[in-house]
């Protein structure tokens, strides 16, 4: 089995964002730059896939500027065999990406069993991608995944709902978007780090792939959220319920 992981550069997650001084969005500039958390969790149970003899060949796959073959050649340390870079200035928003993946899916051959993304990333949350390209692909899909077992063609996944866990059956190929608890990535060590620029890194434009990737939606507006107000201690539940109801204006007397 092949398989397609989608990755992308965001913002190190540790790093606080601001938002520029005319509201047209975040500045991120100078600021340190990471491969998106649930991406990472993906590219590493796809490399567990390959270690335990279900997986063959691991294809890395990143769409933005060219200082994304930074988080590709992380993606290649950490395990995949290969990456492909579609180079663009332009913001990809969801549905770009996705039919950007679908043209990279049908030019594999053969073509990857299990295409793999975080269930989001941390920039926008948009949580789109994974379900579009399934639905462009006309693939099962499984969302959020915690639980990954993989027996020849047949693929369960146990994924999280908001009533607790759920495990579904499905048949190759498939599309799986993963969540926090599904494993914990390893550390990229020195040698694999100087392997990995060995390792052959393709790039190409979304010209090239025949898909229009100018963005569909209009940011009009980007403000940081309000500062909230201290925290207030009350001597008893009395005084409590005074200032819930006076101050506060979350509760009400009925008679």
């Amino acid at each position: 089995m092949k398989i397609l992981v989608a990755v992308k550069r965001v913002v190190d997650f540790n790093v606080k964002v601001r938002v520029k001084a005319d509201g047209s969005g975040a500045d991120t500039a100078n600021l340190k730059m990471a491969m998106n958390p649930f991406d990472e969790i993906a590219i590493e149970e796809a490399v567990r896939l390959k270690e335990a003899g279900k997986a063959r060949e691991i294809i890395a796959v990143s769409i933005g500027s060219a200082q994304c073959q930074e988080t590709l050649r992380t993606a290649l340390a950490l395990g995949a065999d290969r990456a492909i870079l579609v180079e663009t200035q332009t913001e990809v928003q969801p549905l770009a990406v996705a039919r950007l993946l679908k043209v990279l899916i049908c030019r594999e051959l053969p073509a990857p069993g299990l295409v793999m993304l975080g269930k989001q990333a941390i920039d926008d949350d948009a949580n789109q991608t994974g379900q579009m390209l399934a639905a462009l692909m006309g693939w099962p899909q499984a969302t959020f995944a915690s639980k990954l077992v993989v027996d020849g063609l047949d693929v369960q996944v146990t994924r999280e709902i908001d009533g607790g866990l759920e495990t579904l059956g499905f048949k190759l190929p498939l599309i799986v978007t993963t969540d926090l608890r599904l494993n914990e990535p390893r550390y990229v060590s020195l040698p694999n780090i100087m392997k990995a620029k060995k390792k052959p890194l393709d790039i190409t434009t979304p010209e090239a792939l025949g898909i229009d990737v100018r963005p569909t939606l209009i940011t009009l507006k980007v403000e940081e959220p309000k500062t909230r107000a201290a925290g207030k201690r009350v001597a008893d539940v009395k005084e409590l319920v005074q200032k819930l109801r006076h101050e506060a204006k979350v509760i009400s007397w009925k008679r």
